[in-house]
């Protein structure tokens, strides 16, 4: 049986890629996902390099996927010190 990663998770994940719409994060074994620029922080961002680097570990959290199967992270919902999901109001 091979397992898929669930929508609504957390998982640990490592930034492979850095472009300006985003960041690709490793995670779930092969896995990677995009976390949108504007799902990395609570704030506007001028560049994702300037609060992420490649190989930085990060809590994702799973979003779902989009129409052509690609998977959709977000950081800014997740503590990034433990991994816990934060509360919505602190994540909007």
């Amino acid at each position: 049986i091979v397992a898929e990663p669930e929508e609504g998770k957390i998982y640990k994940g490592s930034v492979v890629k850095i472009v300006d719409f985003g960041a690709f994060v490793n995670f779930f074994g092969k896995r990677d996902g995009l976390v949108h620029v504007s799902q990395i922080e609570n704030r506007r961002l001028g560049h994702p390099s300037d609060v992420l680097k490649e190989g930085q570990s990060v809590y994702v959290k799973l979003l779902g996927f989009d129409d052509r199967g690609k998977v959709r992270l977000a950081m800014k919902m997740v503590d990034q010190e433990t991994g816990k999901e934060l509360a919505r109001e602190a994540a909007n």
